[in-house]
């Protein structure tokens, strides 16, 4: 059904892989998020909790930097694990403080000197604008649905990003205390395509619908990635999952398994996809004089 538009999607679809390490212990964790390009100037709709986290992640690498500096110089003497404390308490970390967050975008562009973003002051939403890139690593573009009055409850659609991440090109330096980029292991993840039936649609209290809700949940570095239908064209973003108690509740149900009787409980979820509406995304567009295309 979705075998075509997933061809397409996938030539304007991106990863952003990141590392992340908390202050105690030297494991680093792989994540992902994801972002899609609308034109050839570098712009490209992604969500505004990944923009948060690409800001975020400046200051608090800074911060550690700024808390590495003055422990390197830390007398070792009987005082230093006291001492130590005390700068822990003053640049706010303890044992399970990210403390290093890195983020590269993946086969967006030849080399930048930095992006520019707008997000959204009410939804989960923000445009991404490459600087000073000379090539782009794309050269087809997301086709925005035109009559989004044709997406309707009972309609399909699907989404595609980058969960599960499976890139190993990083590791920890001991000798400075950094995670690092580096040029071997797997630098790449596989797009994964999830679908979902459109169950409801969002709407603000001011009766504005932003929102198109999913049958099926979407998956943690989906975020950003497009939603769009089976001819391909993008009906709206993968914002986030919801999480709604079905009150279908088991306590101390007894069971037979493995050839044992045994008390089990069970409370059951079901888990819906949430996904920022065409519309929305369209008119933040026009807002900040973004070219796109619809159809």
């Amino acid at each position: 059904m979705f075998v075509k538009a997933i061809e397409k999607a996938v030539k304007y679809t991106r990863p952003i892989h990141t590392i992340t390490k908390s202050f105690k212990g030297n494991d680093i964790l792989p994540g992902a998020a994801t972002l899609f390009f609308v034109n050839d100037k570098g712009y490209a709709i992604t969500c505004k909790h990944v923009i948060e986290l690409l800001v975020q992640s400046e200051n608090i690498n800074k911060n550690y930097s700024a808390f590495k500096s003055e422990r390197d110089k830390l007398p070792r003497d009987g005082k230093f694990k006291r001492n130590l404390k005390g700068l822990m308490l003053k640049y706010k970390i303890d044992d399970k403080t990210t403390v290093q967050l890195k983020n590269i975008f993946m086969n967006c562009v030849d080399k930048m000197s930095g992006f520019t973003s707008h997000v959204h002051p009410t939804y989960d939403l923000a445009i991404l604008k490459f600087n000073d890139f000379d090539k782009l690593m794309c050269n087809e573009f997301a086709v925005f649905k035109k009559d989004t009055n044709e997406i309707q409850q009972g309609k399909f659609l699907c989404r595609l990003g980058f969960p599960f991440p499976e890139f190993t090109n990083y590791e920890y330096n001991d000798k400075i205390d950094e995670i690092e980029w580096t040029k071997t292991g797997v630098d790449a993840s596989p797009i994964f395509p999830i679908e979902g039936m459109v169950t409801r649609f969002l709407g603000d209290g001011k009766g504005v619908i932003f929102g198109i809700e999913l049958s099926i949940p979407g998956l943690r570095g989906q975020s950003g990635g497009p939603l769009f239908d089976a001819d391909g064209l993008v009906c709206g973003m993968q914002s986030r999952t919801k999480h709604l108690h079905l009150g279908f509740d088991l306590e101390n149900h007894e069971i037979i398994t493995k050839g044992q009787r045994k008390k089990v409980s069970d409370y059951s979820f079901i888990h819906l996809g949430e996904c920022i509406h065409a519309d929305v995304i369209k008119e933040f567009m026009r807002q900040h004089k973004v070219d796109f295309i619809e159809q």
